[in-house]
């Protein structure tokens, strides 16, 4: 069965309204809620009916950072300090836990309004809101193992659903299909990976990565792949000015660390790959002054724009995703998996305030 055609209408909406605007998506019976592409069973078959090409089965493991490739392996917690980066953060803080949950999902945060922070739960096919009190609700449902949510300032936010067929929804200022071809193809025919990470642009176009880097653009239709980045990157994120985006990875090595740069041209494809650091791991964020944060083990490490080590954030475990919120963007959530919790924690940065995530 060939997916659909569809038509993208933008509307604009503030993102504070987010939990007025429904819930629910059509049922459709070639897709598996809480179930990765390359775990469902009718992959193969799917494959062979739609695919010119048909692509090798996924690695063992290879799941995205959501979790879905095996057993949950609980991730350790331990010490760490804080100390001062001259406009960055102050010596001293400490992380505050606002929600914890048994589990493997809380992926692909983003902010919402001055107050609180989205997350998808793959493994529950859930948007989930968590305040900075630590309440939560359900703000959307049905998600078809929505992984990773991006936000931009024209109101809109997008959905990563990695269930077979995988596809980006548009969840606000209305619920509709944004994406799931390329060239007349579902995008499970690229192969190589989940549908993994997703950065929105204020154009209204999203940039991912499935195997390899990719860009949908304000009407839906994608290109790509860009650039050689091995197994596709992850942590993507745009300078403030959506000149520059930053995807963690080594171009043409599998797995290796690191982060590349791109140049972003005014149709929204990417040139120029490049290495930026040689430190980047998936949960990525900017600040203001166009500073890149991205975790490791350790904790979270922060960039100058020119790619200078600033400092270490520490941190009690190891994060999977970064946002600023808050009050003036002057808080820093992040998440963390196996078992789930979401953090926040004071910072003297300023996030980008015309961009939630």
């Amino acid at each position: 069965m060939r997916p659909s055609k569809f038509v993208t209408a933008i509307a604009l909406v503030s993102i504070s309204a987010v939990a007025l605007l429904g819930q629910g998506q059509p049922r459709d019976p070639a897709r598996t809620p809480g179930v990765q592409a390359g775990q469902d069973p009718n992959r193969a078959a799917f494959l062979a009916a739609n695919c010119k090409t048909p692509p090798p089965a996924p690695a063992a493991g290879r799941g995205g950072r959501g979790g879905g490739g095996g057993a949950a392996v609980p991730q350790p917690t331990q010490e760490y300090v804080i100390s001062d980066i001259p406009g960055v953060v102050a010596a001293g803080e400490r992380w505050k836990v606002l929600w914890e949950e048994p589990g493997n999902n809380a992926d692909g945060i983003v902010t919402v309004d001055d107050d609180g922070v989205l997350i998808a739960q793959n493994d529950k096919s859930d948007v989930l809101r968590v305040d900075r009190a630590g309440k939560t609700s359900v703000v959307y449902t049905d998600t078809y193992t929505g992984g990773a949510l991006a936000a931009n300032a024209k109101g809109q936010l997008f959905i990563a659903e990695r269930s077979l067929n995988s596809a980006i929804w548009l969840l606000a200022p209305e619920r509709r299909l944004f994406a799931n071809t390329l060239k007349g193809e579902p995008l499970d025919c690229v192969g190589g990976g989940v549908l993994n990470d997703i950065a929105a642009d204020n154009k209204g176009g999203v940039y991912f990565t499935m195997g390899g880097l990719y860009y949908a653009n304000p009407q839906g239709v994608v290109s790509g792949r860009y650039g050689t980045i091995g197994g596709g990157g992850g942590g993507l994120i745009l300078s403030p000015d959506e000149k520059t985006l930053y995807a963690t990875g080594r171009p043409g090595v599998v797995g290796g660390g690191g982060m590349v740069a791109f140049d972003v041209q005014p149709d929204g494809s990417l040139t120029n790959e490049r290495m930026f650091a040689d430190i980047g791991n998936d949960g990525t964020t900017v600040d203001a002054a166009g500073r890149i944060y991205t975790v490791r083990q350790d904790g979270i490490v922060v960039f100058s724009p020119e790619g200078k080590v600033l400092g270490v954030i520490g941190a009690p475990r190891l994060f999977v995703s970064l946002a600023f919120g808050g009050p003036d963007k002057k808080t820093l959530f992040a998440a963390a998996i196996r078992d789930v919790q979401v953090m926040s924690i004071p910072m003297i940065a300023q996030g980008y305030k015309g961009r939630p995530k």
